[in-house]
């Protein structure tokens, strides 16, 4: 793991513990509305803005949500978790829903448009129908870490159907575990000893002309919801000959809390 200064990371982590109080901050929850949109089955869409294809529609179970620009923060928001519980105490559960983020959109005044799976998650058991027919309903969130038990605590990323090799690659960051925006992606170009950034193209997907030849050594920027910034280099994080829809994990760990 590579991080941007060692110096930097153990004054954070003695923040964390000297003073757990603002660790604790991160509990607040914040004031806002949430609404549903439409799906056959109820889980989320293939066509969102994050660009994750069908991992967008079953993710967490379909637990799922498009939220606002502030919070899709440019396509850095994408695969956030957040729980979101409704404040109506007749109709909704105390629990709440844990949902990632997968989409962007904008509703009637809403940070989260949720899959239908989710809004009704939100209910009180055999009161999800009334919840639906409310249409917009008052919530409070707050950021939560991602955990997902067969990943960990790495970083997975999906080479996309439209990569052609060795021509273009364009991948998809998929499991960010923690609370973790990942902000940069950079190739190591051996040649001329030097990082090259690969471009944002739309949500989580990044991508560049005319890559590295051979292995890829990928590095990525990612940032806490604390606002600490640093980077993990995975070595060889993609073969010699890669192929279009193959998934692969980085030999590197994140931040987790």
């Amino acid at each position: 793991m590579e991080f941007t200064s060692e110096k930097q990371l153990c004054a954070l982590l003695g923040i964390l513990v000297l003073f757990p109080a603002l660790c604790a901050s991160t509990a607040t929850f914040t004031a806002s509305r949430a609404t549903s949109y439409g799906s056959p089955n109820g889980y989320g869409t293939r066509s969102g803005a994050c660009g994750f294809g069908e991992y967008g529609r079953v993710v967490n179970n379909g637990y799922v949500s498009a939220v606002s620009r502030a919070l899709y923060k440019d396509g850095a928001g994408c695969g956030a978790c957040y729980k979101v519980r409704c404040k109506n105490p007749h109709l909704c559960s105390y629990d709440g829903v844990d949902i990632v983020v997968t989409d962007y959109g904008e509703g009637d005044r809403t940070d989260f448009i949720l899959s239908p799976r989710a809004f009704k998650k939100l209910a009180l058991p055999n009161e999800d129908k009334k919840l639906l027919n409310y249409g917009v309903v008052e919530v409070e969130y707050k950021r939560i870490s991602c955990k997902y038990p067969t990943h960990k605590d790495k970083v997975t990323y999906k080479i996309n159907e439209n990569s052609n090799h060795p021509y273009y690659l364009a991948l998809s960051v998929l499991y960010v575990s923690g609370q973790n925006d990942i902000t940069a992606v950079e190739l190591w170009q051996e040649d001329t000893k030097q990082w090259k950034p690969m471009r944002r193209a739309y949500g989580a997907v990044w991508d560049m002309t005319n890559p590295p030849r051979g292995p890829i050594t990928l590095r990525f920027k990612a940032t806490t919801s604390y606002g600490y910034t640093y980077w993990v280099r995975s070595n060889n994080a993609i073969p010699k000959v890669w192929k279009a829809g193959a998934a692969y994990e980085a030999s590197v760990k994140l931040i987790t809390k």
